[in-house]
C-alpha cells in the first residue's frame, strides 16, 4: 500500500466530516467523500452526553465535547457547553442517578447531585415539588451538526480532501480479497481503504461487500413548541440556549431562544410522517416534567431515522473477509469525533489508543446477525418494550438442568445458568466437595496444520513449543502490548491444537491473521461439542482412573464416553475440563453426576464460578483487563515469555516491565458490605478519586466482599485503604494481597 492511501469514505454526514478532518490532520491527505444525498449532513437536536455505562463511549463523548468546543463556522459555535440535568421524580431513578454520577466520575467527567429546589434554580421552567433530584453535568450540551460537519469538511478539503455529493454507490470493487474501488451510477473512484459511514444505509452498502451490518432503523422524534412567555428574552439567536438540556421520561427538552425542543423515541412503525396527535404520550411525559409547558403547545416537528444496534452501541472494525473495507456505523453525534479519532489511529498506526472491545464489528457471532434477532434485539436497546428472547442455544445438559432447578440467563445466545439453589452452597460444595460446572458455551477451536505452531506462537505471548499433552494459558495483544484476551491452548499432536477462547471477536483476530498458504486450519467447534468441569477436592476419588495420570490432557473414556481430558481448574482445586461430541454430552452429564453422589456432589452456575474464580484472582479479559492495559500492569506477565522469540507485541513490551508500571489492576475487600460492586465506580484514595473498579463478586468461601480495580502504582500496596461509591455512598475497603486464600 502506499505511503498515503487512497481513501474512500462513504457518507457525508457529521461522522463522514470528522473521519475526513481526522485523517487528513494525520497526513492522509488522498481522501475523497462521496455522499448520495445533494447535501452534506442533516440537522438534529445536537444532544451531547458524556456519561454511558460504556466508558469507551463515555471517552468518545468526552473528546467529541472537546474538538467541537474549538470549532466556529464563521463565527458560530458547534458546541454550547449548557449543561445537562437528568432528573429523577422516584426514590429508585434518585439511586440510579447516584450510579450514574458515579460512572461520570470514573471517566473523569464533572458531575453534582442537585436537591430539588438546586434543579429548579438550574432551569427555573422546574417545578421542583415534582421532582426528587437530578444529575447536573456542566460540561454537556448541544453540538450545531451541520455546523460541526461543515466546519470539519473545510478542514479536510484545504489539506486536499474532496467530497462530492450526490453519488449512489452501486458496487464496492474488490481484487484478491482486498478492495480496490468504489463506483457510483457515474463515476469509479479507486481506493487502497473504504470506510463506510452512512448510518440507517449501512447495512445496504454492506451488503454491497458481502458484510451483515446489524444496523436497524429506529425512529426518533423532534418536536417544537409555541413560544413559551417564561423563555422570553433569555436567550438569542446567536447562543440559542443557556439552561441545561432536561433529561427524564425518556425525554430530552433544550432551548431554541424562546421555545423547547422535545426529543423522544419514535413508534416501531418508521415509514410514518410526524403528527403532533402521535405525540401526545411524549407530550404528557414533558408537561410532567415541566409545568410551564400547560400553555404552550407543539407548533411543528420531525421523524428522523437513526442507525440502532443490539447493545446501542456502535460498530467499528475492517472486514472480516474484505481487507480495506471499514465499518463505522451507527454513531451518535455526540461520539462523532472521538470515533473519528480512533478510526484515523487504528488505519494509520494499526491500533487504537482506546479499547474498542464493546464496539467491535466482530463482536456478533452469525447466530446473533439474525435478521429478526438483530431487529428485536435494536429495538429493545432503543427502548422499545420487547418480549423476552426465545433462548436458541441450549446445552446437551439443558435438561438436566431444567430438572435441578437451574435459573437462567442468556449470554452470548446460550442460555446459561446462573444458580440452581444457592451460589453460596455452590461454591462452598466446589471448595470442600466436589462441583459439577457446564462450560459449553465457552468457544473452542481446533488449529491444526503445519504451520500451526508456528502461528501460535505468532499470535501469543506464551511457549507452546512444548511436548504433547501441555496446557499453556497465553495472551492475545496488540502490537502496542495491549492485552486482546487469553487463551487455553493445549497441544494434542505435533501438528493439532485444542484452543479455548473467551469471545467472537478473539476467533475474528485469529481467522484475520492466518497466513495466507493454507497451512493453517481453524475451526470452531463448541456448536458440536459439550464441555463440563468437574472440580473440588473430591474430584479425584469421583474419577480416580483419571487420578493417576501425569498428562495435563489425555483422550481416554469415561464410563462408556469417549473423552479429552484436560487437567485445568478455573476455580483453584483439583479437577478436570471433560470434553466430547454434543451427542454425547448429556451422557457425560449422567455419569459424572451419578458417579458423584457418594460424594455430594452439585451442579453450580455462573454466579458461583464467578466468586471462585475471584477468590482465586483471576482476571477476566475485556472486563477486567482491556486493549489499554499491558500484561505487567494487570498481572498476567507470568503468561509472557520473552527469551522464546517474535511474537505480536512484543516489541512494545521489550520496553515494558512490572517495573515500569504506572497503574496496576488490584483486588479491593469491600467492608461491612454485601452489596455487589457492579462495574465503573469510583475509588477513593485519601479523599481523591484513584481508579474505578472494573468487577465485582461475593467471595462465598472466604466471606469477603470482592472487587476488582485500576488504581495508580502508589494507590496499589496491599492494606490500603480506599473507599468505593457505590450507588452515592462511600464503601470503605482495601487493597488486598493476592491469593486471597490464606493472605488475611
Amino acid at each position: 500500500m502506499a505511503v498515503r492511501p487512497r481513501v474512500v469514505v462513504l457518507g457525508a454526514g457529521l461522522l463522514g466530516c470528522a473521519v475526513a478532518d481526522e485523517l487528513t490532520e494525520r497526513g492522509w491527505t488522498d481522501v475523497t467523500v462521496l455522499e448520495p444525498e445533494p447535501a452534506i449532513a442533516s440537522p438534529g437536536p445536537g444532544l451531547l452526553f458524556r456519561t454511558h455505562a460504556d466508558r469507551t463511549a463515555s471517552e468518545f463523548a468526552k473528546y467529541t465535547a472537546e474538538k467541537y468546543s474549538g470549532l466556529t463556522v464563521d463565527g458560530g459555535w458547534c458546541f454550547q457547553p449548557v449543561g445537562s440535568l437528568e432528573l429523577a421524580t422516584t426514590p429508585e431513578q434518585l439511586s440510579r442517578l447516584r450510579q450514574r454520577l458515579g460512572w461520570a466520575t470514573s471517566s473523569g467527567v464533572r458531575g453534582y447531585l442537585r436537591e430539588p429546589g438546586e434543579c429548579a434554580q438550574l432551569h427555573p421552567l422546574l417545578d421542583s415539588a415534582k421532582v426528587a433530584g437530578g444529575l447536573h453535568v456542566p460540561g454537556d450540551g448541544l453540538i450545531k451538526p451541520l455546523r460541526a460537519a461543515l466546519a470539519q469538511a473545510r478542514r479536510a478539503t484545504e489539506r486536499g480532501a474532496k467530497f462530492l455529493t450526490g453519488q449512489e454507490i452501486v458496487e464496492i470493487v474488490r481484487t484478491a480479497g482486498r478492495v480496490t474501488a468504489v463506483a457510483t451510477a457515474t463515476d469509479r473512484f479507486r481506493a487502497d481503504v473504504v470506510v463506510s459511514c452512512a448510518g440507517v444505509r449501512g447495512p445496504r452498502l454492506g451488503r454491497l461487500a458481502d458484510l451483515s451490518v446489524p444496523v436497524v432503523p429506529i425512529a426518533v422524534e423532534h418536536a417544537l413548541t409555541t413560544p413559551l412567555a417564561r423563555l422570553a428574552g433569555d436567550n438569542d439567536p446567536f447562543t440559542e440556549a443557556d439552561k441545561p438540556i432536561l433529561r427524564g421520561a425518556g425525554l430530552a427538552l433544550r432551548e431554541h431562544i424562546d421555545r423547547l425542543g422535545i426529543s423522544a423515541l419514535g413508534p416501531v412503525d418508521t415509514d410514518a410522517a410526524f403528527a403532533p396527535a402521535g405525540f401526545e404520550e411524549s407530550w404528557t411525559a414533558a408537561l410532567g416534567l415541566v409545568p410551564a409547558l400547560a400553555d404552550a403547545k407543539v407548533e411543528e416537528g420531525v421523524r428522523q431515522l437513526v442507525p440502532g444496534t443490539p447493545d446501542g452501541l456502535p460498530l467499528l472494525g475492517e472486514h472480516p473477509d474484505l481487507d480495506g473495507f471499514w465499518v463505522a456505523e451507527a454513531v451518535d453525534c455526540a461520539w462523532s469525533a472521538g470515533v473519528a479519532r480512533e478510526l484515523a489511529r487504528w488505519l494509520i498506526e494499526g491500533q487504537a489508543h482506546l479499547d474498542l472491545h464493546s464496539v467491535d464489528l466482530a463482536r456478533f457471532d452469525r447466530l446473533q446477525l439474525a435478521p429478526g434477532r438483530v431487529r428485536e434485539r435494536s429495538l429493545a436497546a432503543a427502548g422499545h418494550p420487547r418480549p423476552a428472547p426465545e433462548l436458541l442455544r441450549t446445552t446437551p445438559c439443558y435438561e438436566r438442568e431444567v430438572a435441578l432447578g437451574a435459573e437462567f440467563r442468556e449470554e452470548d445466545g446460550w442460555a446459561r445458568p446462573q444458580r440452581y439453589a444457592d451460589a453460596r452452597t455452590e461454591a462452598v460444595a466446589a471448595r470442600s466437595r466436589v462441583a459439577l460446572f457446564d462450560l459449553t458455551p465457552r468457544r473452542r477451536l481446533e488449529i491444526t496444520g503445519r504451520g500451526a505452531l508456528p502461528f501460535l506462537q505468532t499470535m501469543t505471548t506464551n511457549q507452546l513449543d512444548r511436548p504433547s499433552g501441555s496446557v499453556t494459558t497465553t495472551l492475545l495483544l496488540g502490537e502496542d502490548g495491549g492485552v486482546r484476551s487469553d487463551l487455553t491452548v493445549a497441544r494434542l499432536g505435533a501438528e493439532q491444537f485444542h484452543v479455548a477462547a473467551h469471545h467472537h471477536r478473539d476467533v475474528a483476530w485469529l481467522r484475520r491473521h492466518l497466513p495466507g498458504d493454507g497451512s493453517v486450519q481453524l475451526r470452531e467447534t463448541t456448536g458440536g461439542t459439550c464441555c463440563l468441569g468437574l472440580w473440588g477436592p473430591l474430584a479425584e476419588q469421583v474419577l480416580p482412573e483419571l487420578s493417576t495420570s501425569d498428562s495435563r490432557v489425555r483422550r481416554t473414556y469415561v464410563g462408556d464416553v469417549p473423552v479429552t481430558v484436560l487437567r485445568v481448574s478455573d476455580v483453584g482445586e483439583s479437577g478436570w475440563e471433560l470434553h466430547t461430541g454434543a451427542d454425547l454430552g448429556r451422557s457425560l452429564w449422567d455419569t459424572l453426576w451419578s458417579a458423584g453422589q457418594p460424594y455430594g456432589i452439585v451442579a453450580a452456575g455462573e454466579d458461583a464460578l464467578r466468586s471462585l474464580r475471584m477468590e482465586e484472582g483471576h482476571r477476566s479479559c475485556g472486563i477486567d483487563v482491556t486493549t489499554e492495559h499491558d500484561p505487567y500492569e494487570a498481572g498476567l506477565g507470568f503468561a509472557v515469555r520473552m527469551d522464546k522469540g517474535y511474537f505480536l507485541g512484543r516489541d512494545t513490551l521489550l520496553h515494558l516491565s512490572p517495573a515500569t508500571a504506572r497503574r496496576k489492576l488490584v483486588c479491593l475487600t469491600v467492608d461491612n458490605s454485601r452489596s455487589v460492586m457492579q462495574g465503573r465506580e469510583p475509588v477513593y484514595v485519601d479523599g481523591r478519586p484513584s481508579g474505578y473498579v472494573t468487577s465485582g463478586a461475593y467471595g462465598y468461601t472466604i466471606d469477603k466482599n470482592l472487587a476488582y480495580a485500576w488504581l495508580p502504582v502508589a494507590d496499589a500496596r496491599p492494606r490500603t485503604p480506599v473507599e468505593i461509591e457505590h450507588f452515592g455512598k462511600r464503601l470503605a475497603a482495601r487493597v488486598a494481597a493476592e491469593p486471597l486464600r490464606g493472605s488475611e
